[in-house]
């Protein structure tokens, strides 16, 4: 047999040496010491510098007196002036008049007045708009119609809300041009002096059998706290000048 070569026993693992901390040598020590010395020092003699120095004058914190105006402070505005006056007074005197000739809306309440839950009552969908009125902080409603015949009527609407936190007469508004412009076959324009009212004819009529055509036209507008809305129906179709003549005018009275 032949010899047997012996293998050498793997050495056991043996730790690494611990690596032993370099001491921070004195030289270190003794840089970081003087550059302590040194903004010290510079602060101290910044101090000496200003020391020297004569004191800044200051400019006297004391002014003059200022002329005051003579005569009489500006007159109050009058009621006719104040428009805050005319709305917060009976918002139903802000109202178009019937008109002679014509008769009373007998689907109206007789006071002049629409409360909230009569007002949402005109809605597609009562319980979402009453939500959003008691958010908008909704105040009070006046309302008046009238009827022309058998089948010209009028309604006319406004809308007060207190707008302690945002312009909900505007947002009113704005609601309503939307649905007005979402119909088929309308036509639209701007109501002079209001910014962004607008009237609106619908010349394609709701028809049911049975019943007449039903024409329709309305206008959507506010100014400060009150939202405006008309609305006229006839069996024949609406003109432009009628719409925007009862625009006109009731925007006027606001």
């Amino acid at each position: 047999m032949g010899d047997v070569l012996e293998v050498p026993e793997e050495a056991a693992d043996v730790p690494d040496a611990p690596v032993r901390p370099r001491r921070r040598g004195r030289t270190t020590l003794l840089i970081a010491g003087a550059a302590v010395l040194g903004l010290v020092a510079g602060t101290c003699a910044g101090y000496l510098i200003q020391a020297d120095r004569k004191p800044t004058k200051l400019p006297s914190l004391s002014q003059p007196a200022l002329a005051q105006a003579e005569g009489k402070g500006p007159e109050p505005l009058s009621a006719a002036q104040d428009r805050r006056v005319k709305t917060d007074g009976d918002l139903r005197k802000l109202l178009l008049r019937k008109p002679s000739g014509a008769t009373e809306a007998d689907w109206l309440a007789a006071d002049g007045w629409m409360s909230l839950a009569g007002y949402v009552g005109s809605f597609k969908r009562p319980g979402e708009a009453y939500s959003d009125l008691v958010g908008d902080e909704f105040r009070r409603a006046a309302v008046t119609g009238w009827r022309v015949g058998r089948t010209y009527s009028v309604e006319i609407r406004l809308i007060q809300f207190r707008q302690e936190e945002g312009m909900a007469a505007s947002g009113s508004s704005d609601n309503g041009q939307y649905w007005a412009m979402d119909k088929e076959a309308t036509d639209s324009w701007t109501i002079p002096g209001t910014g962004d009212g607008m009237a609106y004819v619908h010349t394609r009529p709701e028809t049911k059998p049975g019943y007449l055509p039903l024409y329709s036209a309305e206008a959507q507008a506010w100014r400060g706290d009150i939202a405006m809305e008309i609305w006229v129906n006839d069996s024949k179709p609406i003109a432009k000048k009628t719409i925007m003549d009862l625009a006109k005018r009731q925007m006027e009275r606001l």
